[in-house]
């Protein structure tokens, strides 16, 4: 069994009290910028030269100065919300995409992956706490509390305002408050059953070692597989896509699930080759984390294929409703749009293309926190422009960002170590654990 040590369980509460600190520090600063400071704001974007929009909805209704204002000042104001939005929408999205990568274990009765079955469920167990945080930010947006979702205001599907957006009408038979809230409710509720589902059916198999068992183990995991494949399509939709309703993409779903399911990769190295390095996991060694390395590596090449194709198709059709959305990023967001592609593309090639190197404990490692951190800022690029624009570059976008990074960070490592406490790490019911033992990369 393993045990939650009080160095780490410390660190993960000093983590969430840090993050908290921060986050509260951010909004505080958030909440002093009056218009006067927006303005100023306004101002500094456009002495640049730049004036591509980040969202579809500068382009629509009143052009004056005071509609402009306006616009910026809720764009500032969403700041925080934002800032929470995506990092909890990244680790809800790497935690499904976890279970998602266990089913198919299961459902291919794949053998090597059987020594890692608990640290993927523990993993999964923080899919309940992340949804809750994505609840409450859903509630706050239908209020009106916030703002991340332009298509919620009432005034774009009313033809007598000035705001009246025919598209955003078409759409409203999809985005709509109601269904928006029931398909947010179906995406947490259906994740976190399955999570808690699949771990106590995954226990059962060890207590009864009954093949029937492990049948039903098995249908779970293919039931899964199929909740996962509409729900994580619905929740791009929602949660990142419908952030610019006018914009369209048929790549996005994937592009944005890849992402997601990269990090959940990189987030199994890590708790495996921590529990490893502490004495509780030696049946996990280099074969394991070869293969581990070796899906870090196709996932990482599998999400540059798809940023690429989606980035291509549109940039060379130049549709106008299209491709503004890279222009904007092109303009306002060149610290972190293009960049990125080193810590997501570039790096992983370069340093893990090698077999050998995929047996490098520290390197591997290493190459997990890159990943992490890479589409983190992928999912800055996703969340950030289309709900605070071009106002980013200060001090309290900085701090909301990394605080809510830092507590979701303490957050998990709480959470999952927590429930690694509750779990035998070896799966000694699971009919293909002698294999996971055995396993032996063959070249």
């Amino acid at each position: 069994m393993y045990s939650f040590s009080p160095k780490l369980r410390l660190t993960s509460i000093i983590l969430i009290i840090a993050g908290l600190v921060l986050f509260a520090a951010g909004y505080f600063i958030n909440k002093s910028y009056d218009q006067a400071s927006v303005e100023h704001m306004m101002e500094a974007v456009h002495s640049s030269g730049h004036t591509a929009p980040t969202h579809s909805s500068e382009t629509v209704g009143p052009q004056d100065h005071s509609a402009h204002l306006e616009h910026a000042m809720m764009q500032v104001a969403n700041q925080p919300l934002a800032a929470l939005h995506l990092v909890a929408v990244f680790f809800f999205a790497a935690s499904c995409c976890v279970l998602f990568f266990y089913s198919i274990q299961h459902a291919a009765h794949a053998g090597w992956s059987i020594i890692i079955t608990r640290v993927m469920e523990a993993i999964a167990s923080f899919i309940p706490w992340v949804g809750a945080v994505l609840l409450i930010i859903m509630v706050l947006n239908v209020m009106h509390i916030g703002h991340l979702f332009h298509w919620m205001d009432p005034s774009l599907v009313d033809p007598n305002s000035p705001n009246f957006d025919v598209l955003t009408l078409e759409k409203s038979k999809f985005l709509n408050v109601g269904w928006y809230v029931f398909r947010n409710i179906l995406y947490v509720a259906g994740a976190s059953f399955f999570a808690w589902k699949l771990r106590s059916q995954s226990k059962k198999v060890d207590q009864t070692k009954d093949r029937r068992d492990y049948q039903m183990l098995y249908r779970w995991a293919v039931g899964y597989i199929v909740f996962f494949g509409f729900a994580s399509v619905g929740w791009a939709w929602d949660w990142l896509m419908s952030i610019d309703h006018h914009w369209y993409s048929t790549m996005y779903v994937w592009y944005a699930m890849v992402s997601c399911l990269a990090s959940a990769i990189a987030l199994i190295i890590l708790v495996s080759v921590y529990l490893k390095r502490k004495g509780f996991l030696p049946e996990f060694n280099d074969n394991h984390l070869h293969d581990l390395g070796k899906f870090l590596f196709a996932t990482s090449m599998l999400w540059t294929y798809t940023w690429f194709c989606q980035f291509m198709l549109y940039w060379y059709a130049n549709v106008p409703e299209e491709v503004n959305y890279f222009f904007g990023r092109f303009e306002h967001y060149k610290e972190t749009f293009l960049p990125m592609l080193l810590l997501n593309f570039v790096v992983p090639l370069l340093v893990m293309v090698s077999s050998s190197i995929k047996r490098n404990y520290k390197v591997v490692t290493i190459m997990a926190v890159v990943v992490i951190i890479g589409h983190i800022v992928d999912y800055f690029n996703m969340v950030m422009p289309g709900t605070v624009g071009p106002y980013w570059r200060n001090a309290a976008v900085l701090m909301l960002v990394i605080g809510a990074v830092v507590f979701f960070v303490g957050l998990f490592i709480f959470v999952v170590m927590t429930m690694l406490t509750k779990l035998k790490l070896i799966p000694t019911g699971n009919p293909f654990l002698h294999e996971s033992k055995i396993y032996e990369y063959p070249f």
